[in-house]
């Protein structure tokens, strides 16, 4: 399906936009999940560390499949660009609004932030088109 750039943009930013805030409450989740887990652990050398490194990889991971699954299901293909740029972002941005939270206006900007790169990143078609 060949659309327009600016049609393009669109979804890559709706898809990254929708992406960001359910990985941003999957990661949340989980990490309250790991604090818990060290919490039960009443101290314990290494109590929730398994936990936490499971919110983090699925927190991170989840990223690059919910924009290429997102950008599919739209029609576009040639998202590579947006799929290795948006796990790259996420890495930066989603970690700060994770594991910084200052904030509820501070978390918006940077998920606001994640979307307009998407949108941006998008705009590249790569192979497979």
């Amino acid at each position: 399906m060949t659309t327009s750039s600016i049609a393009r943009g669109v979804k890559g930013t709706i898809v990254s936009a929708v992406a960001a805030c359910a990985c941003y409450g999957l990661w949340n989740a989980l990490r309250g999940w790991a604090e818990d887990a060290s919490e039960a652990g009443q101290g314990a050398m290494g109590a929730g560390w398994l936990e936490s490194a499971v919110a983090g990889l699925v927190g991170l991971l989840s990223m690059p499949l919910l924009l290429w699954a997102g950008m599919r299901v739209l029609g576009e293909r040639g998202v590579h660009l947006l799929v290795l740029g948006g796990l790259a972002a996420w890495w930066f941005l989603g970690g700060r609004a994770v594991e910084d939270a200052r904030g509820t206006a501070a978390t918006a900007l940077l998920l606001g932030l994640f979307a307009v790169l998407g949108g941006l990143l998008s705009l590249v078609r790569t192979a497979g088109d």
